[in-house]
């Protein structure tokens, strides 16, 4: 089955518009332009893309298949107000923006969201990660499918509502997560020990959370109800106010919910 979408337009060279991009070049979709509000990122992503590029929405190239909004949450509507396209394809690649925001304003539209972290310079393989398709028509459905099928092997349609309340999953489970780390790290370097030696406990506690129930893999004292030791960590923190914080609040609600009181 030859490919329904051939060529496209980024219009963002952030992290996502930079992996999502190489991504897609790399199964032959040819990028036409990239468009940025800097020059430097956008000349920078459109010389890997093999594409132009520029800062001017009149100067947009209004001859691909498909066009990708992929920058900041609320930088989309007023990208969207500035796109004057016919019935070109445009998408966007945010898990909590509704597709209804192009709705009145374009004739085909979507949501192509790739639900990972992305770092530009750090490789990603794309094959595995989860890619959420809305769409306001079968046709256009069926398009962005088979374009986000050629990228990975795990393919979700899935609604607005839905998509928000995965993202808001998503931040749990890296942001914050990532969070503590910062917070451990900060521990750490007080004491003059490496991040490093926290590495084995962090695979390990991710690779228990794929392979069971987060609650099933939950150790620590508040499991333990150790509240002699709680006190004490909870003292070494006094000088660390926002993080006894976080202490304080996520051993009680730990406690809690293995008892069934959230």
């Amino acid at each position: 089955m030859p490919n329904l979408i051939q060529s496209a337009v980024m219009i963002g060279a952030g992290n996502v518009a930079w992996h999502l991009g190489i991504a897609l070049k790399d199964k032959k979709i040819d990028f036409l332009q990239v468009l940025g509000r800097t020059i430097e990122p956008a000349k920078e992503l459109a010389g890997i893309l093999n594409a132009d590029y520029t800062m001017d929405f009149d100067k947009i190239n209004v001859y691909a298949d498909l066009y990708i909004i992929s920058v900041t949450d609320d930088a989309i509507d007023e990208i969207i107000k500035k796109l004057y396209l016919q019935r070109q394809l445009v998408v966007h690649t945010a898990g909590s923006i509704p597709m209804s925001v192009f709705k009145g304003r374009f004739e085909n539209y979507g949501v192509f969201y790739p639900l990972q972290t992305f770092t530009i310079g750090r490789k990603i393989h794309f094959e595995k990660v989860p890619v959420c398709i809305e769409a306001n028509e079968q046709d256009n459905m069926n398009k962005l499918v088979q374009l986000a099928k050629l990228i990975s092997q795990t393919v979700f349609i899935m609604d607005s509502e839905k998509r928000a309340k995965l993202h808001l999953a998503a931040v749990f489970a890296c942001n914050f997560t990532n969070y503590m780390y910062s917070i451990a790290d900060r521990i750490l370097k007080k004491q003059g020990i490496d991040f490093s030696i926290l590495h084995p406990l962090i695979i390990e506690t991710a690779l228990k959370a794929a392979e069971m129930k987060p609650a099933q893999a939950q150790t620590g004292p508040a499991v333990r109800k150790n509240r002699m030791l709680m006190d004490k960590q909870m003292k070494m923190l006094e000088n660390d106010s926002a993080a006894r914080e976080i202490y304080e609040i996520l051993s009680d609600n730990i406690r809690k919910y293995l008892a069934n009181e959230l």
